[in-house]
């Protein structure tokens, strides 16, 4: 009998090992904040202990981009793998009275692929790519979990009068002169007790943090933000305020406010790391950093007091580095050297990486190519021979990363024979000096690329080939 259990706890135990041979990922995704607005990233003013050490213990990208400059397409990229010439969703298409325009039953996204390789998902945070209930619902694309705001639009309230819980919907006692709730903060709980929950096995979660987007709000008392009003000696501006009561005080403080924001997001995931080490999971969890597009100066906020762009040119909506080139960080313990790297790549690369860190499908048809060589420092990283973004606002823009070259094309919608203007990022980073003219041939090669990069959409039509 004792040789009997004893046999029956190794079978249990060896099961229990090899499922946990495959990794954890935790993939957060912060909301428009800058290439500039970490520590590890050369933020002097704002405080980013957790996510610095983050940085400083795994991949530091120095050249890494958003699928492009405004939330759902940049998001949509990244769940798909495929870049905005080719994704379905490709702007920020409202439907009433709540969501967007929702990924179709056939995008395949990367919730997708990790519970196809026998993972448990869980999205928490903003979703925006499909209303409640639709075909590009959360728990309709491949995840066991999802509690967060479905609508994008809806998100940029900080105490929303509901929330959505898979496709439940939370009522909160919200009102514009009594807010109660913070949504971050319920958030945050239920992805914790989403880990609680599968620690016995492997997990996907996709922490898409709604902080640092505007508005600016903050919970009454916040002391981080009382801590910033007093580094800066900041003094309230003369504002109409969009809300009643003290919560909405930040609003005349946005330099406190922001900072705080950020902070706070640090904060959340400094809680993430250490539910993780308390799970013992840690080890075997690997956690991505990023944010979606550059940083917004909606609600007052004021981007170039805190360098949040990175000395580079533009901000959010805008195809220059600073809308596009995002911080990215990678970490796991035991697996990924800590290293800062100028490997060139973009939000579709994620969706190839995790299918071979996963033992996923392979994928019929994506824009990106794993970067598992690079994490793991094994093996020959393969290179893009460019990478392309669109944008569907302000009259279309292009853009184009060819090794050195960015091309950028302006009011595509208007005039698709619009010039191009050429830049050289390795001497001119921040895409001050246009080359156009002194390189046609580089030029012709970059036209070419715009063109056939795009595939026109019903939904977002572009150019007309």
């Amino acid at each position: 009998m004792k040789k009997c259990f004893l046999t029956c706890f190794l079978i249990a135990l060896a099961i229990g090992l090899k499922a946990q041979q495959k990794p954890n990922v935790v993939f957060i995704l912060a909301d428009d904040m800058g290439y500039g607005d970490l520590g590890s990233y050369g933020q002097q003013l704002i405080e980013t202990p957790n996510i610095d050490k983050l940085a400083k213990g795994g991949i530091r990208f120095t050249q890494f981009y958003a699928g492009t400059s405004v939330c759902a397409p940049s998001r949509a990229s990244l769940m798909t793998g495929l870049h905005t010439g080719h994704t379905p969703i490709r702007g920020n298409y409202e439907i009433k009275p709540e969501g967007q325009l929702p990924l179709p039953d056939s995008a395949y996204i990367m919730p997708e692929m990790f519970k196809d390789a026998g993972y448990a998902t869980g999205v928490f945070g903003k979703w925006g790519m499909g209303y409640p209930g639709s075909e590009g619902d959360p728990v309709k694309q491949g995840v066991d979990q999802f509690y967060g705001y479905n609508c994008q639009r809806q998100s940029h309230n900080f105490f929303p009068d509901h929330l959505w819980n898979n496709l439940t919907k939370v009522d909160l006692p919200n009102t514009l002169t009594n807010l109660q709730q913070y949504a971050p903060e319920l958030i945050q709980k239920q992805a914790m007790a989403f880990m609680d929950k599968n620690k016995s096995k492997p997990f996907f979660m996709y922490l898409a943090y709604t902080l640092p987007h505007a508005a600016l709000q903050l919970p009454a008392g916040d002391k981080t933000f009382e801590y910033y009003k007093k580094k800066f000696n900041e003094q309230p501006k003369n504002i109409k305020m969009d809300w009643n009561g003290e919560n909405y005080q930040p609003q005349a403080y946005p330099h406190a406010a922001y900072a705080a924001m950020v902070t706070k997001l640090d904060n959340y995931v400094g809680e993430v790391i250490k539910k993780l080490k308390a799970l013992g999971l840690d080890k075997n969890t690997l956690i991505v950093f990023a944010s979606d597009n550059g940083p917004h100066k909606e609600g007052g906020n004021d981007p170039e007091f805190f360098n949040s762009s990175g000395g580079f040119k533009g901000i959010k909506r805008q195809l220059t580095e600073g809308g596009i080139r995002e911080p990215v960080i990678v970490n796991w313990p035991g697996k990924i050297k800590p290293q800062v790297s100028d490997q060139i790549g973009a939000f579709w690369d994620f969706m190839p990486t995790f299918a071979e860190l996963a033992g996923g499908k392979k994928l019929k048809t994506t824009d990106g190519i794993s970067i598992l060589p690079t994490l793991l420092n094994k093996g020959t990283q393969k290179q893009h021979e460019f990478l392309y973004w669109e944008f569907h606002e302000d009259g279309g823009r292009q853009a184009v990363r060819m090794g050195k070259w960015k091309a950028i094309k302006e009011n595509v919608m208007k005039n698709p024979n619009s010039p191009i203007a050429l830049y050289d990022l390795s001497t001119d980073p921040k895409e001050l000096t246009n080359l156009a003219s002194k390189y046609p041939d580089v030029v012709k090669k970059m036209e070419a690329i715009l063109l056939n990069s795009h595939v026109e959409n019903k939904y977002f039509p572009f150019i007309t080939k």
